[in-house]
């Protein structure tokens, strides 16, 4: 029996702004990327989104992005690389901060939205994000989309690294997504993320636009909390894969 983690980016609201159902995710994920203070998240979201992680059994990792709320994080800020060094150093332990008070623990680190993208092509960037890791706890797993260049800075460092998918995500050729506002970059229908779930798992390869599908290594996959398919999706996905016969557990496991 195959066994994959399933994630989902959440507590990505803030103040009393919320996006979408993270309560029902958690209730199915089994890994969850909590927005600590960047894109999205503050400490009363934070601590809210590991209290029910925590009551759910699930793996918690630090979901650092570029500080910029009103881009949601997916728009690149120009900076050197020892500026986003510190700057996910910060947001890191902003969340091991509040997951003291919550009684759990920050288990990796997951780049988001337009840091992550651009981690996967810089291999400077990419370093700084992991040496940021690194350098607050060499413990601290990478979370990386499989094939690009963080997967291959976190290696060279020595930091615990696991691959990612994205179940509704499209992908270039590259093995890098389609960025948001092209044809085919998201995947809204759950019955065609999950049907392609299954294939890749079948073959190793994940179609691509325009060309054939490629290798793609896989310990997680990833739902984002923040689609208006997110429960449904990831209700499907779940089931699918069950039936499949795969278990879903966490890659990394939760610290009692």
């Amino acid at each position: 029996m195959r066994t994959i983690d399933l994630n989902s980016d959440l507590g990505e609201g803030f103040g009393p702004w919320s996006m979408g159902d993270d309560a029902a995710v958690l209730s199915m994920v089994t890994s969850a990327n909590v927005a600590c203070g960047g894109h999205a998240g503050d400490p009363e979201t934070m601590f809210a989104t590991l209290t029910v992680a925590k009551q759910n059994g699930v793996v918690v990792g630090a979901h650092p992005g570029y500080s910029d709320r009103e881009g949601f994080g997916r728009r690149i800020i120009p900076m050197e690389h020892d500026e986003i060094t510190r700057m996910v150093a910060a947001q890191i332990g902003a969340l091991q901060a509040i997951a003291r008070l919550a009684d759990t623990d920050v288990r990796y680190v997951k780049a988001h939205g337009a840091l992550a993208n651009l981690a996967a092509r810089d291999r400077g960037v990419a370093d700084a994000v992991v040496d940021a890791a690194q350098r607050i706890d060499d413990g601290l797993a990478v979370l990386a989309i499989s094939g690009t260049q963080l997967e291959v800075a976190a290696k060279a460092a020595g930091a615990p690294v696991f691959s990612e998918i994205f179940a509704d995500r499209g992908y270039q050729p590259s093995g890098e997504l389609v960025p948001r506002g092209q044809p085919d970059a998201m995947i809204h229908d759950p019955g065609e993320a999950a049907d392609r779930l299954l294939g890749f798992l079948e073959t190793g390869l994940m179609p691509v636009v325009g060309a054939d599908p490629i290798p793609l290594d896989a310990h997680s996959i990833c739902v984002h909390g923040d689609s208006a398919s997110a429960v449904a999706m990831t209700e499907r996905i779940r089931a699918d894969l069950r039936n499949a016969g795969v278990e879903l557990a966490g890659f990394v496991e939760a610290e009692s």
